[in-house]
């Protein structure tokens, strides 16, 4: 026998529907063929990717009719051979193009799951981003309604001991609150809140808590109950979380 025909039945061999005098002579053959070896190999490996990803099919008709057609063939040699090949690749086709299938099935549900909880996630993020949007365009809508009142003034804020890079501008109006803009600020350590301050004739009184975000920044407004007439300073400091009565960390900002 020549070797092209055990190139054909490599395929038939790995699906285990060879027999008789075809199964003999394949497996003398097979130990000094690194060819078939190979391909016997790559038909077991996709057979059993294809096992692994799929759950069980039910054979076809057709399938069922080939395999009974292949036990009651008569024993000639080339209808046996024949025989052989059809049935094995009757198997072969049904199972492959089965597991294709749910393969396919499986891989689209996955993906349409994936797309599901992306797009999810999307319009998370742009929910709070709208939120915090509309959020930044009240504030500073307030901010350019405060700077229409001759009385409200423009104040400046330095930065003080670790925060000495850090800057603030504060927006205030004796009788309609302010507001505070920062950057440069570090992050607050854990359990620990920016709180600001407005201080009278020497008397802090709190003004409101508040948090930078990663870049330093914040926008914080001040009531108009708040404001109790006019301030002299403005400052920030660095308290427990919750805020404090009165100051008791240090002083991270202060207009003078």
């Amino acid at each position: 026998m020549s070797h092209e025909p055990f190139e054909t039945l490599a395929a038939v061999y790995a699906a285990g529907a060879l027999d008789g005098d075809d199964l003999v002579q394949f497996e003398a053959h097979l130990p000094g063929c690194a060819e078939c070896q190979a391909a016997v190999r790559e038909a077991q490996d996709t057979l059993a990717r294809a096992m692994l990803s799929a759950r069980p099919q039910t054979p076809l008709p057709a399938v069922r009719e080939a395999l009974v057609r292949r036990v009651e063939r008569t024993r000639g040699a080339g209808r046996r051979a024949w025989l052989t090949w059809a049935a094995a690749t009757a198997v072969v086709a049904a199972v492959a193009a089965g597991f294709t299938a749910t393969w396919v099935a499986v891989r689209y549900e996955a993906r349409l799951g994936q797309m599901a909880r992306e797009t999810a996630a999307v319009k998370e993020r742009l929910t709070r981003n709208e939120a915090a949007l509309q959020e930044q365009v009240a504030l500073y809508r307030g901010a350019v309604e405060l700077l229409r009142d001759p009385a409200t003034r423009v104040v400046d804020l330095r930065g003080q001991g670790t925060a000495a890079s850090a800057s603030g501008r504060m927006i205030w109006n004796d009788a309609g609150g302010g507001h505070l803009f920062v950057a440069g600020l570090p992050p607050a350590p854990a359990g620990k809140t920016y709180a600001l301050w407005t201080i009278s004739g020497g008397t802090p009184r709190a003004a409101g808590l508040f948090g930078v975000d990663a870049s330093g920044r914040s926008a914080h407004r001040i009531a108009p109950e708040v404001a109790r007439g006019a301030v002299g300073v403005f400052a920030v400091t660095l308290e427990p979380e919750g805020g404090t009565p009165a100051p008791t960390g240090p002083i991270v900002l202060a207009s003078k």
